[in-house]
């Protein structure tokens, strides 16, 4: 197992090199070839998510007395991950901010604060997207819990009601038994 995360693992380091690489290279490019490389860059990115998936599953596969070597390794290619994920979105407002310059005549330099603002309210705008998802998870964790809960009461009333009927037929006998015994201490 911990050979094809290896094998993940060198796969993940040359594919971010490259990435990185680009990356640097978007802003230098003449608009058709950014177009393109924006392009590239963006499924090399959805490569680079789906190796660490990979990566992940390995992880779990792995026995646990090993497992932490590997957990604070697969945190630092998230964390990488991440890294790369900002400076592409830096790299693609910046490649932005030069078409809509280029279209308006503008210079650019009023666009450095509306840059970080814009950036700032993405971040805040996936941190909140983050919370949803984990709020949405937790919600369906309870109705499953609930379910569980309903059904295992259903269960617990049948027996009950199972449980007042066989009462109810042995006070029966009981009250059949009391008149014959009566009936034959008379005799």
């Amino acid at each position: 197992m911990s050979s094809d995360f290896e094998g993940y693992e060198q796969d993940f380091a040359v594919l971010t090199a490259e990435i990185t690489g680009k990356i640097a290279r978007v802003p230098r490019l003449p608009p058709e070839e950014k177009k393109q490389m924006v392009a590239n860059v963006e499924k090399q990115l959805e490569e680079a998510k789906e190796l660490l998936e990979q990566m992940d599953l390995e992880v779990r596969e792995i026995p646990p007395q090993s497992r932490g070597m590997y957990s604070s390794r697969m945190r630092s290619y998230k964390q990488e991950m991440g890294k790369l994920e900002k400076d592409f979105k830096r790299s693609r407002i910046a490649y932005s901010d030069e078409v809509r310059n280029e279209l308006l005549g503008d210079d650019g330099n009023s666009s450095e604060n509306q840059r970080a603002h814009l950036l700032d309210n993405t971040e805040r705008l996936e941190r909140s997207s983050r919370r949803l998802e984990a709020g949405y998870q937790i919600a369906v964790e309870t109705e499953q819990i609930g379910q569980e809960m309903l059904e295992n009461l259903s269960h617990d009333r049948e027996k009950i009601q199972r449980a007042r009927e066989r009462l109810r037929e042995t006070d029966a006998n009981l009250g059949k038994s009391s008149r014959v015994l009566t009936g034959m201490l008379r005799r």
